[in-house]
Parts: C-alpha cells; sequence; structure tokens
C-alpha cells in the first residue's frame, strides 16, 4: 500500500507554491484607473459646459430679438406641457372633485396660453414678460412678509430686502414688459458668458492638477510598497 503523500505526487518546496492572491498593488490599479477615468470625464464635462454657456451668452448678446423668438417659443411649449400634465391630472383616480376643477382650469388656461405664444413673437414676449413679473411680485411679496411676520429669523433683514426688491423688479416688469425683457436678455447674455469663463477655467485647472497628482501619487505608492522587506529574506 502506498501512502497518501506519495499517491499524490511530488510536494513543491516550501516557497515556490503558485501564488493566486493578487497583490495590494495589482488590487488598487483598477481602482486608481476608475478614479482618473472619472477625473478626465469631470473636466471635460466642465469644459463643454462652459464653451456652451460662453456661446449661448455671446448669441444672446450679437442676436437678442432671435433669442427672444427663441425663448418666446420655448415658453409656449412650456405652456403646451405643462398644461396637458395639469388636464391629465384632472382626470385622475385619486383626485379629489374640488382638486379636479383646479387642475382643468390651470391645464385649460395653460394650453390656451401657448397657443397664444404661437401666434406671433409680440405676444410671447409679452406673456413672457408677465409671467416673470408676477411671479417675482408675488415671491417677493411672500418673501417679505414671512421675514416681517417672524422676529427670529436669519438674516431677518437681507430677507426684507431681497422680498422688496424682488416685488419692486417684478413691478417693473409688469408695467415695462418689452424693455424689461430686452434688459434681462442683456443681463442673461453677460451672466451666461461669465458663468462659462469661470467654468472653463476650473476645467482647466482641474486637468493641470489631475497631471501633477497622478506622477507623485504613483512614485510615493511604489516607493511604499517596495520599502517593506519580503518576509522571505
Amino acid at each position: 500500500m502506498t501512502s497518501p503523500s506519495e499517491s499524490a505526487g511530488p510536494v513543491p518546496p516550501h516557497g515556490t507554491e503558485p501564488r493566486t492572491r493578487e497583490t495590494p498593488q495589482t488590487q488598487e490599479k483598477p481602482l486608481v484607473e476608475g478614479m482618473g477615468a472619472l477625473a478626465n470625464m469631470g473636466w471635460q464635462i466642465l469644459l463643454t459646459m462652459g464653451l456652451a454657456s460662453i456661446a449661448l451668452g455671446v448669441i444672446a448678446l450679437v442676436w437678442p430679438g432671435a433669442t427672444l423668438r427663441v425663448v418666446g417659443v420655448l415658453f409656449g411649449v412650456y405652456l403646451l406641457v405643462t398644461g396637458v400634465f395639469q388636464l391629465a391630472a384632472a382626470f385622475g383616480v385619486h383626485v379629489r372633485r374640488h382638486l379636479r376643477v383646479l387642475h382643468f382650469l390651470t391645464g385649460a388656461a395653460s394650453i390656451l396660453l401657448g397657443l397664444i405664444c404661437f401666434r406671433g413673437t409680440l405676444q410671447s414676449i409679452l406673456l413672457l414678460a408677465l409671467w416673470i413679473g408676477f411671479s417675482w411680485l408675488l415671491r417677493g411679496t411672500l418673501e417679505t412678509a414671512a421675514a416681517a411676520s417672524v422676529q427670529d429669523m436669519p438674516a431677518r433683514g437681507w430677507h426684507v430686502a431681497f422680498g422688496i426688491i424682488g416685488a419692486m423688479a417684478g413691478i417693473v416688469m409688469i408695467i415695462m414688459p418689452f424693455a424689461s425683457v430686452a434688459t434681462l436678455t442683456l443681463v442673461v447674455g453677460v451672466m451666461a458668458i461669465v458663468l462659462g469663463l469661470t467654468e472653463v477655467v476650473r476645467a482647466i485647472r482641474t486637468r493641470v492638477e489631475i497631471g501633477h497628482l497622478a506622477p507623485g501619487t504613483t512614485a510615493q505608492r511604489r516607493s511604499l510598497f517596495h520599502a517593506r522587506p519580503h518576509p522571505q529574506h
């Protein structure tokens, strides 16, 4: 009879067993590559958004009339989509009767205003200005009233000031809709260019930091890994 050790074949000497476990450096390599790919994607997205914002700002400043026409059409599409969803909500199963009537009226009004926007540029710009004006007026009034009623509100004075400014801007937008929208278009164009330049600068700085960080991180990890002696030596 043969012993189990003889039937199993020759036993490899100590220290020559096949290494099946991955080293820490091998385990960290996919993680480092994934983080690098994510960082590269991040600065590319920032750069693309910045360039797109600059392009939109330049278009708004160079062609304000065409910009207003496009914005008016988009506003009409927004009103139509909102009206369709409101009408769909009006015929919902779990909607109460008074809410159903409210959804139906608001949906029908939104669809009607959206169709008016498609009749011409003046109608769409007028409706857009009135929409913005009443929104600012309502928000400013509510913010001022809330800040005036709550004595211990943090930054209460700032809330009152911003509320009054918003309400006054809404009144100006309602009284002078066309001039206000034209001015607002120029302001939005300038802000878009400034924000786009900021995003481009951030993207370039991120790309430079990634380029400086990758070699240093690799060198540091290799030095720490080789500094430890192997247990067999």
